[in-house]
């Protein structure tokens, strides 16, 4: 069963970074698509970054030029950096991925069909 696992959650306080790891497992696991969502009380799951074939990234605008996604091949890991944080990025954030090969990226959560269960973030004003 190939299983994604999240880490590097905590709290910071405003402006400050974190940065968040997703490991895939089994390692021969190669998704198309990567991407980073969030769920924060009283809202939706919200796409915020995805990665995928051919080196194809997007971003939400809400985190745009202050969110950065990125793989590391040798870990089989995919890494979350993120700078400035703001109370609003408060949320559990959730790796998914799909082997599905779009000619787009996406930030659809139904196009996703691998999920990890998350780690939290807090972000103090």
């Amino acid at each position: 069963q190939v299983q994604l696992v999240e880490s590097g959650g905590g709290s910071v306080e405003s402006g400050g970074s974190l940065t968040l790891s997703c490991t895939a497992s089994p390692s021969f696991f190669q998704p198309y698509w990567m991407a980073w969502f969030r769920e924060a009380p009283g809202k939706g799951r919200e796409g915020v970054a995805v990665i995928g074939g051919g080196g194809i990234l997007a971003y939400a605008d809400s985190v745009k030029g202050r969110f950065t996604i990125s793989q590391d091949k040798v870990k089989n890991t995919w890494l979350l950096q993120m700078t400035s944080l703001k109370p609003e990025d408060t949320a559990m954030y959730l790796c998914a991925a799909t082997r599905t090969q779009w000619s787009y990226a996406s930030l659809e959560t139904h196009d996703y069909s691998l999920w990890g269960q998350g780690t939290g973030v807090t972000v103090s004003s």
